[in-house]
């Protein structure tokens, strides 16, 4: 049972664990707060870019913060909802620093957040998670390599025999 507790990968796993569930559940009120006043953050942060169908990708920016952590804080489909992030957190990076400058105060979140999401992306949601539960549910036992070296050698030796009676 220590050994479970001080090895690498559960406490790999647990902090994967927290970075989820910590950044979809700070991240989840911009969302919010964006679908509250479309019309007022389409006009603040859409419309400056001069990007086509401001409240459309208003809405596209709220939802895929809310549904993206969602998916981080669950676990399911965790690499869809931390890349609908990292989108979403790109382009607010760019505005920030099209309209501020390189302004450390409107980065340093900002940052943390893409930082996060690309984290999760890149290294999947970890053991603690509804992914994990699917991927154990429909993955197939690992076949024993002598007895997949024995079925591949009787295969074999059937094909030889059947080409040798033709």
């Amino acid at each position: 049972m220590i050994r479970l507790v001080l090895t690498r990968a559960i406490a790999a796993d647990l902090g994967l664990l927290l970075l989820r569930v910590f950044t979809g559940s700070l991240l989840i009120h911009h969302g919010y707060e964006k679908l509250a006043n479309i019309e007022n953050f389409a006009d603040a942060f859409v419309r400056p870019l001069h990007l086509p169908f401001p409240i459309l990708l208003s809405y596209v920016a709220a939802f895929s913060e809310v549904i993206g952590s969602w998916l981080l804080i669950t676990g399911l489909l965790t690499r869809m909802g931390a890349m609908a992030i990292a989108g979403t957190i790109t382009v607010a990076i760019y505005h920030a620093i099209v309209t501020a400058g390189f302004n450390i105060y409107l980065l340093e979140l900002l940052g943390l957040y893409f930082a996060a999401a690309v984290a999760v992306l890149a290294c999947g949601p970890g053991l603690f998670s509804i992914d994990e539960l699917i991927a154990r549910r429909f993955d197939t036992p690992a076949a024993d390599p002598k007895e997949t070296l024995e079925a591949l050698a009787a295969k074999t030796s059937a094909m030889t025999e059947a080409a040798a009676t033709r």
